[in-house]
């Protein structure tokens, strides 16, 4: 896993077509770094108790750090100074929600 070091946020997200989520359903939708902490966007589907479907999404943030053997590690608990970057990240995937839905209407 390849680390962003400045607070720059850097935007990787990917759209997945029909075919990509029926291949791998475990991709995430999107996925917004700055430095060390990231959000990552999944889309969840379900089937209704009257067996209609719909999907909703969550939202996962994390902060990756090098163990003591050099080995990338991911947590979710943050320092004082991860938490301006949580709000970033958390910013950008509320903004990436809010927009899909509003192309989707």
């Amino acid at each position: 896993m390849q680390q962003t070091t400045n607070t720059q946020t850097s935007y990787n997200a990917q759209q997945n077509t029909q075919q990509d989520q029926n291949v791998s359903s475990n991709q995430p939708e999107a996925k917004f770094n700055a430095g060390a902490v990231s959000a990552t966007i999944w889309k969840n589907e379900f089937s209704g108790k009257d067996g209609q479907k719909g999907s909703y999404h969550t939202v996962s943030l994390q902060r990756s750090y090098k163990d003591k053997q050099g080995n990338w590690q991911n947590t979710s608990s943050l320092r004082i100074n991860d938490l301006p970057k949580a709000q970033l990240v958390l910013a950008k995937a509320y903004e990436f929600l809010i927009l899909r839905d509003q192309e989707s209407d």
